[in-house]
This record gives C-alpha cells, structure tokens and sequence, in this order.
C-alpha cells in the first residue's frame, strides 16, 4: 500500500500530489523543446486549480515561480520569465522601518497627533480654530473611551497645548461637547443585543397552544 507518508513532502500544497509528480516526469524530458511544451501544459492546469492567484496582475509570473519552486530549481525551460534564484526567496526580508511614534498621551493615538501637526500648519484664522475646536473634541472623545469619569475642558486644552509645543490654543469662547453628550452618543452607537426567541413574540404575538 502507498501512502502519503512515504511519498515526497508536497512543496506546494495548494496544487496537489499529482502536480508535483508531472513537474518531477518533465525534468526527466530530455529534448528541450518537449520539456517546454509539457511545462506550458503543467502551468495552464496549476491556473485553473489555483484561481485566487488571478486576482493579482502579475498572476502567470507566480505560477512559474511556483513551478520552479516545485522543480527544486533544476527545470530548464523555454519560459517567459527567467527562473529566479533559490537564494532569493530563502533571504528574510528587510526588516521596516517604523516611524518613531512615542505618544505622550496613549489614549488619544498617533491620528490625533498628525491632525494637531497638519493643523499647526494652518495659517491664523477662523479655519484654523474651527480645526483646533474639532481636534480638541476629538480629544476628549478619546480621553472618554479610556476614563469614565468626566473630564474638564481645560485639562483638554492644557494636553493639546502641550502636544502642539504651545502653537494650538482652545480660546476661551470655544466650548467642546459635554460629557454626558459624548458618552451618550457611544452608547448609542453599541448594538443591543437582542434574545431571537424574545424578538419572534412580541405583545399580541404569542403562539397559541393546541389541544393535547
């Protein structure tokens, strides 16, 4: 009895035993031509039984990688695209690069931080305090999400001072959104939970018993 434990370990299991096998029968073609005709055939079939490949451009370009994946490198074909190397996809990527973030307040994240820099750049003017007044009220909304309790306007404006280096200022006409109407408006957006067996009978809705 042949089983998958004593067969070759699939490369690619997406393509299945049976791919594999034709991949190893046309490194074994000796005339190069009839290689190329046989791998062509092998890429076409690996098209059909992979079809999430095609939703990105560069779709046959994979298949052949996959295919000299699976060859272990050693198929020599009339293909094209050139075979790639086995180092370059044994090398671990570049490791990214991440913006320097540290926040003095976490709670507010690094969006509220790059609209208080955009806003900075703003010329003096009602545009720029409408700005000032949305990014504070941002503020509080967050510091709200965080800590239940009720927080004071001033220790909004204090925070965004200190966050903008003193360049953005909550004048003292500018009133942000109370407390209670923030939180409200959070509860609000939370789905009610509903119990199915609840919602099915309503007042004047109940099933009536039969006789037993």
């Amino acid at each position: 009895m042949d089983y998958n434990t004593t067969r070759d370990k699939l490369i690619i299991k997406e393509y299945g035993r049976n791919i594999q096998q034709l991949i190893r029968r046309a490194i074994e073609i000796e005339d190069k031509e009839k290689r190329s005709e046989f791998t062509k055939m092998i890429v076409a079939v690996m098209g059909t039984m992979n079809p999430t490949i095609r939703d990105s451009g560069d779709f046959r370009h994979k298949l052949w990688d996959h295919l000299y994946i699976m060859a272990d490198f050693k198929l020599d074909v009339d293909s094209p695209y050139p075979m790639p190397s086995m180092d370059s996809f044994n090398k671990k990527p570049d490791s990214l690069q991440y913006k320097d973030s540290t926040i003095r307040y976490r709670m507010y994240g690094v969006n509220i931080v790059g609209m208080i820099e955009k806003a900075i750049e703003y010329e003096e003017g009602e545009e720029k305090d409408a700005l000032t007044k949305t990014i504070a009220n941002h503020m509080k909304k967050s510091y709200l999400a965080w800590n239940r309790d009720s927080v004071s306007d001033d220790l909004i404006a204090e925070q965004l001072k200190i966050l903008s280096g003193g360049k953005l200022l909550l004048k003292d006409e500018m009133k942000l959104n109370s407390t209670s109407e923030i939180l409200s408006r959070n509860r609000k957006k939370k789905p009610a939970v509903n119990n199915p067996k609840q919602s099915k009978y309503k007042k004047g809705n109940w099933p009536k018993r039969g006789r037993r």
